[in-house]
């Protein structure tokens, strides 16, 4: 004899609307009341400028690094660079939940950004690590290394990024062309 379907448990719909009501399903990347807040907010434009900055500091910074290695030549070029990176990654992370406050309501890991902010912690961690290697003094060919390393893995994460806006912008666009009126009777 097989047994019939379990019958439902109040628990489960009450754990499934608590966390519905945090996280409503949604059918894209921002609901409209987040896009207008996107699109008002100073913040985003903070982002928009920071992002380009910091891919630049990070292209310099490699040019330097790599330069170092295979030279010997300008480390001290290199640490500094290494450092202005950190520091503007720590600018566009602080900068980046606040933004991310303002348009979803929380500071980090709202879900249309959750990846990408669980790899930026992963980024953050190893340019710290840099920065306590420098202050403990950890072998110069070493922190490139993890200069280096650290630099593939905001790569990765500005890939991400960029992913997830390209993604944003097909959303507007689609929502924009069904919300086009359609001509009647017309042909191509």
């Amino acid at each position: 004899m097989t047994a019939g379907p379990t019958p439902p448990t109040t628990a489960a719909p009450a754990v499934a609307s608590a966390a519905a009501s945090k996280h409503p399903p949604r059918r894209g990347l921002y609901t409209p009341e987040e896009r207008r807040r996107r699109d008002e907010t100073r913040w985003t434009l903070v982002q928009g400028i920071l992002a380009p900055v910091q891919f630049l500091v990070m292209a310099v910074s490699v040019v330097l690094v790599l330069r170092y290695l295979r030279t010997g030549d300008g480390l001290a070029a290199a640490h500094v660079s290494i450092v202005i990176k950190t520091l503007v990654l720590f600018t566009i992370m602080v900068t980046g939940a606040i933004w991310e406050k303002v348009v979803f309501g929380q500071y980090l890991f709202h879900p249309s950004f959750f990846w990408e902010d669980v790899v930026s912690f992963g980024v953050i961690a190893l340019h710290t690590a840099y920065l306590i290697g420098l202050m403990q003094s950890w072998s110069a060919r070493s922190l490139m290394v993890l200069a280096l390393v650290a630099y593939m893995a905001y790569t990765i994460n500005a890939i991400q990024f960029l992913l997830k806006l390209r993604a944003a912008r097909r959303e507007e666009q689609a929502s924009r062309m069904a919300t086009l009126p359609v001509m009647a009777g017309g042909h191509s």
